[in-house]
């Protein structure tokens, strides 16, 4: 029995092979989109801006934010806004000659609303093509202008002028300088000595017009310590005096009787004298006994002076 000719299968939709054309076309696809989405949208970081380029031309500039854009025909250049730090070193000669290594850090930003002209006129190497010249520039002038002590003893006015001196250069290619501050100065190791030396110097004249001033005031202290003592005295004196007078103008005889008086113990002296120096001895008996008893002093008494007064002679 014979056969007819067989026939070859064909893929019908539901094919794997048939699937494997439609899967490609469909991945090349999503590729594309996905290459075209990530070309059409850029994101702006905070503190910075971007420059939007077409063919090469700056045409815009973007703000921080999320931004749609034309693929592949335009591009974003990225500049930073925030405020940045730069470290320099330069040497100069000051007004009176000498060597010094200046040491300076200034604080400086773009100016963001005229990024799109710092990146057509010096592009985004901005801080080595001009930043960095101009501080050199402004080392070297303002360094000329003081003496090397100067430098040291008017610093803030150094740092001022360096200050006003970037600010006219950068101003105006789009860069703001905010501060600027000198952190060292370096200098010859001769013309170092030699400052030291003076300041050794100062601090020992200072030191000496101290004692000086101090040796001073101890000699006007003890000047006004001896006035008052001597006014003190003579107001003692003069109270003295004041109760001697008026003692002078109470005291009577009178008076100074009434003081004997009042003195008086009660014992009567062993002497009284005569007009003519002479002494007698007195017998002194207390007049408490002579109250009390009379009768036993008179009993008790010699028999030669019993009845006999006791009378003062005079020769």
């Amino acid at each position: 029995m014979s056969q007819g000719p067989s026939r070859i299968p064909t893929p019908g939709p539901s094919s794997p092979r048939a699937l494997v054309p439609l899967l490609t076309g469909v991945v090349i696809l999503l590729a594309v989109g996905a290459i075209l989405l990530t070309n059409s949208v850029t994101q702006i970081q905070a503190g910075t801006r971007g420059v939007v380029k077409t063919f090469g031309e700056i045409t815009n500039v973007y703000d921080e934010g999320l931004h749609f854009r034309m693929p592949f025909i335009t591009s974003v250049t990225v500049v930073e806004v925030r405020t940045q730090r730069y470290e320099s070193q330069s040497t100069a000669a000051s007004r009176d000659l000498q060597t010094v290594t200046t040491q300076l850090v200034i604080n400086y930003r773009p100016d963001a609303s005229n990024v799109d002209r710092l990146v057509r006129e010096i592009g985004v190497d901005y801080e080595r093509r001009v930043v960095d010249p101009a501080i050199q520039e402004a080392l070297k002038a303002v360094t000329a202008r003081f003496t090397a002590e100067e430098l040291i003893t008017r610093r803030p006015e150094v740092s001022s002028q360096m200050r006003d001196v970037l600010v006219e250069q950068l101003t105006p290619r789009g860069v703001i300088v905010e501060s600027v501050s000198i952190t060292d100065f370096n200098f010859s190791p001769e013309f170092a000595r030699a400052i030291e030396a003076k300041q050794v110097a100062e601090q020992d004249a200072l030191r000496a017009t101290r004692e000086l001033e101090r040796a001073r005031i101890e000699a006007q202290q003890q000047v006004a310590r001896a006035e008052a003592e001597a006014k003190a005295r003579l107001e003692v004196a003069r109270a003295e005096a004041e109760a001697l007078r008026l003692q002078r103008e109470v005291i009577s005889p009178e008076l100074l009787q009434l003081r004997m008086i009042e003195r008086w113990d009660g014992i009567l002296p062993r002497f009284m004298g005569s007009g003519d120096n002479g002494f007698m001895p007195l017998i002194s008996i207390p007049a408490d006994d002579i109250v009390s008893n009379p009768v036993q002093q008179q009993s008790d008494a010699p028999a030669e002076q019993v009845g006999e007064p006791v009378t003062e002679t005079t020769p």
